[in-house]
């Protein structure tokens, strides 16, 4: 939690943060502000010290919003720094940084560099400050021991907006379940009241309508792909492809806040009228495997332990894995889950090559997301639910959900 930062910094050997960019969809700069509309902002925390937000004057009232200490870039005039440097904008900006680093007394140590921006500029930008700053050196880290440490255990305030987004997320999944629940079919061909084809694009468009309506948004689309195209774990599915019985339909939805706050992460996966009895063997195979994994899940478990645990089980069926073959591209071909918060994917993480520090914690959110594909018989299934540990340290699920596979039709 944020309250972890100074000593994870004082861990790291790091003397200060630089945050740079938008105040939105940049979960960095989210997490240190509490999010709002800042078209670009820096934000500068030396170890010990409350952050520094430095933003545009129209924009002041957005980042007193914070709590943090606010200074309005107008103390710091880009004119006077490019009469300084005959009109060069790196140079310019690289001596407002260099004022704006001093004014919160930072000017030697270690500088570790997060946010979202234009690489190049900042890039140039910052190698300026450093002729200017000799006693100041930028480093980044992979995996990040600060602030995505921190991000990996909630509070209760995170975990509730976490859970507010399941509930509108399986929302919206019960409207688009019922939605396809509703229309008619022409042989094995869902269509519409005029008798064009339900396709997986005119689907999209109502789930991004329905999130809206709902006060989220989905920033990086939705996986709904059926047939062959679900038996590719991340093919987000063909606009134009009409939603036929029997054929397995991976839902994967992802969506977050307004304004790039929490995300919550869930997937189903169907068949419209019937599932033939191959489907229903695959089905079965991984609505196993999820019930033995989350029914061994405990508080202070390295995540990746389950990796492990769900290649045995997933092996024990006869279906191939990536621990037997990494190359092989059906069957069991990714990791079980990965924590879920600011952003869809962070810490902890349950690949192989996650830290063991990476553990299920009091306040650790994840997903358990087992599933099983192949392409090249025509289908794929996943089924993913966003779990946490909570205040007790029992493993529980965010918000729950119905696992039926097939959706009646009328």
């Amino acid at each position: 939690m944020k309250n972890e930062i100074d000593a994870l910094m004082q861990a790291s050997h790091v003397d200060a943060l630089l945050v740079v960019g938008a105040g939105q969809h940049n979960p960095a700069m989210v997490y240190l502000t509490g999010g709002g509309h800042l078209t670009n902002a820096d934000l500068i925390k030396k170890q010990g010290e409350t952050a520094v937000l430095f933003h545009g004057s129209m924009e002041r009232d957005e980042a007193a919003k914070s709590g943090l200490t606010t200074r309005c870039y107008d103390l710091y005039p880009m004119q006077e720094y490019l009469k300084e440097t005959n009109g060069n904008q790196i140079e310019a900006a690289a001596l407002r940084y260099a004022r704006m680093f001093a004014d919160c007394g930072v000017t030697t140590g270690t500088v570790a560099l997060y946010g979202s921006t234009e690489l190049g500029t900042k890039f140039a930008i910052l190698s300026h400050l450093q002729k200017i700053m000799p006693g100041l050196s930028f480093t980044g880290f992979s995996p990040d021991p600060i602030l995505m440490t921190a991000m990996m255990t909630k509070s209760s305030a995170e975990l509730a907006r976490i859970r507010k987004m399941g509930q509108i997320t399986t929302g919206v999944v019960g409207r688009v379940r019922d939605f396809l629940a509703g229309q008619n079919t022409q042989g094995e061909t869902l269509v519409n009241p005029d008798g064009s084809p339900v396709t997986i694009g005119q689907v999209k468009g109502k789930i991004n309508l329905w999130l809206a309506e709902a006060g989220a948004e989905n920033p990086e689309n939705t996986i709904f792909a059926i047939g062959r195209d679900a038996g590719i774990p991340h093919s987000q599915g063909n606009n134009d492809d009409p939603l036929t019985l029997g054929k397995t339909i991976v839902f994967d939805i992802f969506p977050c806040e307004t304004g790039g706050g929490y995300y919550y992460d869930f997937t189903r996966t169907w068949c419209l009228g019937y599932a033939p009895d191959d489907v229903l063997k695959l089905y079965a195979d991984v609505k196993q495997v999820y019930a033995a994994v989350t029914a061994e899940l405990k508080e202070n478990a390295v995540f990746k332990t389950y990796q492990t645990r769900t290649n045995e089980l997933f092996e024990a069926q006869g279906h191939p894995t990536m621990r037997i073959d990494p190359a092989t591209q059906e069957g069991y071909v990714h990791s079980l889950g990965h924590g879920l918060g600011l952003r869809v994917h962070e810490m902890p993480f349950s690949g192989y090559t996650a830290g063991d520090n990476e553990k299920l914690v009091r306040g650790s959110v994840f997903t358990i997301e087992p599933g099983l594909y192949y392409p090249e018989r025509g289908m794929g299934v996943r089924i993913e639910d966003t779990w946490f540990i909570n205040e007790n340290g029992q493993p529980e699920k965010m918000v729950d959900f119905p696992q039926d596979l097939i959706i009646p039709l009328q």
